[in-house]
């Protein structure tokens, strides 16, 4: 288990305001006069040759099932290519947000942030979220939808009343790391006022906010071509790195560069499954819906009616996690259909008796739900999944706040190894919050971060 507190280390911005200032537009000299470009398709190109920065964690445990399905089961197996690298995120870049100050976080296959209420842990999960959402396309005051209290609390406006906040991250993957750090205005107006998105030491593509009255950036990215950086307005309500693919062509060897490693990032961020799972709305049969679970699982039983009907082996893992989470035996996961149009769960105890769930403890409830979570896939889970990605190389990242709640130390221990196991196949990551995390050391391939002042 590698162990991190939280680093105290200046990161650097993506735009330089004092550290009581709100965010302000990067140096004049990063971007230069606007001059329009229109947008450019995308040109077929030849993926970029993978390196050696897979992730560096532990292997899977090897009582681990040799016969684990793929993929296309939904269930762990990895299906990439030889030699092809998922994009994860490494770094969690937390530069002035919230009760969050010039920290960076280290993220792992499976990551546990740890520490007493109020110590972050729940924002720096919110900060996770909302990158991914951000570079899902979805628009500024979606996902900020109450922006003054993502500002530090002692940061004080500038001459023109304007406070904000900065987060960021770096995504290892093909393309080797690559940072993105955002500046948000939070007030008078929620605006993206700076971003920046660096590889190797080069910026890639960096934008300002020019002209407070336009609803734009002026965003200038790597060309090396004629000239060596293009320039062209950009929404301030969106995230510029997930618009690239839509504005760079492609023809020379830095446009590529900047489409990859703008794919990379936004690949690393997409597919993210926030789940809280509430037992009190997971007791009373639910209506046959789409299959898909919701972030509360508040359609549990939906969803294993579908997933049994799907896979019989991945069915078999789940009921084989199940009888070593809940109490007394179990020897099937059942989805009951009723009359009524609903289905209800329940577990099967093997001598003729079925305990519905409406009788099964919180911390069942839970413990039943996460591993459904973990032996799954974005096809099965209330997710944004990029279809136009090939599955090789798409992920999951699974959010988990109060991972451990109503947990007792055999279950969490047994999802906490579950993690463990599918996260190492590659196709899945996991950042869970816990208050203590004392009981994860040993744990293979797990990074806590102790926010523990």
């Amino acid at each position: 288990m590698a162990e991190h507190r939280a680093s105290a280390a200046p990161v650097p911005p993506p735009v330089s305001p004092a550290a009581d200032r709100p965010p302000s537009v990067p140096p004049a000299a990063c971007v230069p006069a606007a001059r329009s470009a229109p947008p450019a398709p995308l040109s077929p190109r030849t993926p970029p040759t993978p390196t050696a920065s897979r992730d560096r964690s532990d292997p899977p445990d090897r009582s681990d099932p040799p016969d684990l399905p793929g993929r296309s089961d939904l269930l762990g197996r990895s299906d990439r290519p030889e030699g092809v690298v998922r994009p994860g995120l490494t770094e969690l870049r937390l530069s002035a947000f919230a009760g969050h100050r010039r920290t960076g976080f280290p993220l792992g296959p499976v990551t546990l942030f740890a520490g007493p209420s109020g110590s972050g842990k729940t924002t720096a999960l919110r900060a996770y979220e909302a990158l991914a959402r951000l570079a899902a396309g979805a628009p500024l005051a979606e996902v900020f939808p109450d922006p003054a209290a993502c500002v530090p609390e002692r940061a004080r406006p500038d001459a023109q009343r304007r406070r904000g906040f900065r987060i960021g991250c770096t995504a290892d993957g093909p393309e080797g790391p690559v940072r993105l750090d955002v500046a948000v205005q939070a007030e008078p107006e929620l605006r993206i006022v700076g971003e920046r998105l660096t590889a190797g030491g080069r910026a890639l593509l960096e934008t300002a906010l020019r002209d407070p009255g336009r609803r734009t950036v002026q965003a200038a990215w790597h060309t090396a071509g004629s000239a060596p950086v293009t320039r062209a307005p950009l929404p301030d309500d969106r995230l510029g790195t997930a618009l690239l693919p839509l504005r760079v062509a492609g023809k020379t060897d830095g446009q590529r560069r900047v489409l990859a490693a703008a794919e990379q990032t936004v690949l690393a961020l997409r597919s993210v499954f926030a789940c809280d799972p509430r037992p009190d709305r997971m007791r009373a049969p639910v209506r046959r819906g789409s299959g898909r679970l919701l972030s509360g699982c508040d359609n549990l039983a939906d969803v294993l009616l579908r997933t049994r009907s799907e896979c019989g082996r991945r069915y078999a893992h789940l009921v084989a996690a199940v009888r070593d989470g809940c109490r007394g035996p179990v020897t099937d996961v059942l989805a009951e259909p009723l009359g009524d149009g609903t289905v209800r769960s329940m577990l099967d105890r093997g001598d003729g008796i079925r305990t519905d769930a409406g009788r099964l403890g919180d911390g069942e409830l839970r413990y039943l739900a996460l591993a459904l979570v973990l032996l799954t896939g974005p096809g099965v889970l209330d997710v944004d999944a990029p279809g136009e990605v090939p599955d090789a190389m798409r992920g999951l990242t699974v959010l988990a706040d109060g991972f451990d709640r109503a947990l007792d130390p055999r279950q969490r221990g047994g999802l906490l190894r579950l993690a463990a196991r599918m996260c190492a196949l590659g196709h899945i990551r996991f950042v869970g919050a816990v208050a203590d995390a004392s009981w994860a050391a040993g744990a293979a391939g797990v990074t806590v971060v102790d926010l523990d002042p």
